[in-house]
C-alpha cells in the first residue's frame, strides 16, 4: 500500500568560506497512513497520583477519578489497558495482577469500580510509576503504547529512579503528562514529555481533567504507526550537532548510533499528522571546490508498521547539501523555516524567563520578558502561547511592540498554565524558493524591473521579489 508518509528538507545551501555549520528544517507528514495490512494493536496505561496531597482540596481526587473513568470509556474495543496507583511506590489497581487487559463493556465497568476506590496517601515517586508502566507495556512490542500520567506534586527529593527510567522508557512508550493544582514542578513534566515523545501541560481546574483525559485517549487510539524514526547519515566532512523536534512541540531528540556516521532518532508513535524537526550539522570546507553542491547528509524516514518489530523505509530520502561561496549575498540569506524555528526558540525562552523572574518577585524583568514573548508570539502566529500570556498581562498598544503590564492577583495555577506553553510551537512558513542565482532569465519585464529593497530594520539589501528580510524576518516595503 501507499505509505502515506513524506519527508522534505528546507535550507539555504550556500555557506560562506568561514561557515562551519549547516542548518536544515525537516518536515515529515503522515497523511492517509490508514490502509490495508494489520490493524494496529494499542495499549494504554493510566498512572494517577494518589499521594497525600491529592486529598486537598477534596474535589481534586474526585476529578482525577472521573477523568480516569472517562479515559477508560474512550478506549476502543479490544484496546489493552491498565490503571496504576502512584505514590512513593506504584501498584496496578486494575486488572488484578501486573498485566494488561482488553477493553470490553465488562472490563471498563470493573476498572471504573476499582478507580472509585482509590484513596490519597503517601509520597510521590514518578520513576516508580514509569517503571511499572514499562514492565506492563514491554510485553507488547508491536503495539502503539501510550501512558497518561497525572500528578499534583513534586517528585521526591533525591529520587534517582526517574533519571534511570526516562532513557529506559523512551524506547517503549510515549507519555502525556499533566499537572493539576499549584504544587507540582513544571520542569519534571516537561522533562518527562520531552524524553517520552509526548506532551506536558497544566490543568487549570480539576473539572477540566475529564475533557483532557478523553482527548488524550482518543488521540492515542487514532495512532496507526507504533514508531517512526529519522536516520541521519553524515559524510567525512560532516557530523550531527543535534536534531530536535520544533513542531507541534519543542523537544530534543536522543540518537541511537547505527554504525559509523549513521544515527537513528526515535520520534514515537504517529497518526495522521505533520511534524517539523531542526537539524544542525557541523561541516568542514577543507579541500572543497567553491560554487559546487556537496552532499553533507542524507535523512531517511523509517517506521515500524503494525504487527512488526522491524523498521522499513517508507519514502524517498531527503538530502542536505552545501555549497561554499564567496558571494555573501547568497550565504547571508536565512531560510524562512530556519528563521521561524529560531524565533520560536526565543519565544519559549522568553516565556520561561518571565515566569522565573516573576517567581523571584522581579516584576520589571517579568514584564520585559513577557512583553518580548507577546511580540514574538504575535509575529509567529502562535495563538496557543499568546492566549496564555494574555492571562498574565495586559497589552499596551500594538502586540508587536511588546509593551505589557502584569495583571494583579496572578494565581500559581495561571503561572504554571502559562509556563507550560514554553514548548508549544506554530508551523513554520513555506520553504525557501530556489535562489536567484539559479533562476533562469525572466520574460516578464515587470518582474525583471523590480528594484532592490533595503530592510528597514537591519539595512541589508534584497532583490525586489523578496517580501521579507532573509536576515531578520522584517517585512520589506515594496
Amino acid at each position: 500500500m501507499e505509505s502515506g508518509f513524506s519527508l522534505s528538507v528546507s535550507q539555504n545551501r550556500y555557506l560562506s568560506t568561514e561557515d562551519d555549520e549547516m542548518d536544515a528544517v525537516l518536515t515529515v507528514s503522515a497523511q492517509g497512513v490508514v490502509g490495508g495490512g494489520a490493524a494496529p494493536e494499542v495499549a494504554q496505561v493510566i498512572a494517577i497520583d494518589c499521594s497525600g496531597s491529592m486529598a486537598f482540596p477534596r474535589n481534586k481526587m474526585a476529578a482525577a477519578q472521573r477523568a480516569t473513568s472517562a479515559a477508560i470509556d474512550a478506549l476502543r474495543d479490544g484496546a489493552l489497558f491498565a490503571v496504576i496507583e502512584g505514590t512513593h511506590d506504584a501498584r496496578v489497581v486494575y486488572p488484578a495482577g501486573p498485566r494488561l487487559i482488553a477493553a470490553t463493556q465488562k472490563t471498563r465497568r470493573d476498572a471504573k469500580n476499582a478507580v472509585r476506590l482509590l484513596k490519597a496517601g503517601g509520597g510521590t515517586s514518578m520513576g516508580e510509576w514509569l517503571e511499572l508502566a514499562r514492565s506492563l507495556l514491554s510485553g507488547h512490542p508491536t503495539a502503539v503504547r501510550h501512558v497518561i500520567m497525572l500528578t499534583d506534586g513534586q517528585n521526591n527529593p533525591g529520587d534517582s529512579k526517574l533519571d534511570h527510567e526516562l532513557p529506559e522508557c523512551s524506547r517503549v512508550f510515549t507519555c502525556d503528562a499533566r499537572g493539576v493544582g499549584a504544587d507540582w514542578d513544571k520542569r519534571d513534566l516537561l522533562r518527562i514529555a520531552e524524553a517520552l515523545h509526548g506532551t506536558a501541560d497544566a490543568v487549570r481546574r480539576p473539572e477540566d481533567l475529564v475533557a483532557d483525559f478523553e482527548a488524550m485517549t482518543r488521540t492515542a487510539m487514532e495512532k496507526v504507526i507504533p514508531e517512526a524514526r529519522l536516520v541521519v547519515s553524515t559524510t567525512t566532512r560532516s557530523s550531527v550537532d543535534f536534531l530536535r523536534q520544533t513542531f507541534p512541540t519543542e523537544a530534543a531528540l536522543v540518537g541511537d548510533p547505527l554504525g559509523e556516521r549513521k544515527t537513528a532518532f526515535p520520534t514515537g508513535s504517529w497518526g495522521a499528522e505533520t511534524r517539523e524537526f531542526f537539524l544542525r550539522l557541523g561541516v568542514s570546507s577543507a579541500g572543497v571546490s567553491l560554487n559546487h553542491d556537496v552532499r553533507v547528509a542524507r535523512v531517511d524516514l523509517e517506521v515500524r508498521k503494525p504487527g512488526s518489530t522491524e523498521f522499513v523505509q517508507v519514502c524517498d530520502p531527503a538530502l542536505v547539501v552545501a555549497q561554499w561561496t564567496n558571494d555573501l549575498k547568497l550565504s547571508s540569506v536565512i531560510d524562512p523555516k530556519i528563521a521561524h524555528v529560531t524565533r520560536q526558540t526565543e519565544l519559549g525562552e522568553a516565556v520561561t524567563a518571565g515566569c522565573d523572574a516573576h517567581d523571584a518577585d522581579d516584576l520589571d524583568a517579568a514584564a520585559r520578558h513577557w512583553g518580548r514573548a507577546v511580540a514574538l508570539a504575535s509575529s509567529l502566529g502562535n495563538d496557543k502561547v499568546l492566549n496564555r500570556l494574555l492571562r498574565l498581562v495586559d497589552v499596551i498598544g500594538d502586540p508587536a511592540d511588546g509593551n505589557v503590564r502584569i495583571r494583579s492577583g496572578l494565581t500559581p495555577e495561571e503561572l504554571l498554565y502559562a509556563g507550560m506553553s514554553s514548548v508549544m510551537s506554530s508551523m513554520s512558513p513555506a520553504a525557501m524558493p530556489p535562489p536567484l542565482a539559479a533562476k533562469t532569465p525572466v520574460d516578464d519585464p515587470l518582474e525583471a524591473a523590480l528594484p532592490d529593497l533595503t530592510c528597514p530594520k537591519c539595512a541589508q539589501r534584497w532583490e525586489g521579489r523578496y517580501k521579507f528580510c532573509g536576515a531578520c524576518g522584517e517585512p520589506l516595503a515594496g
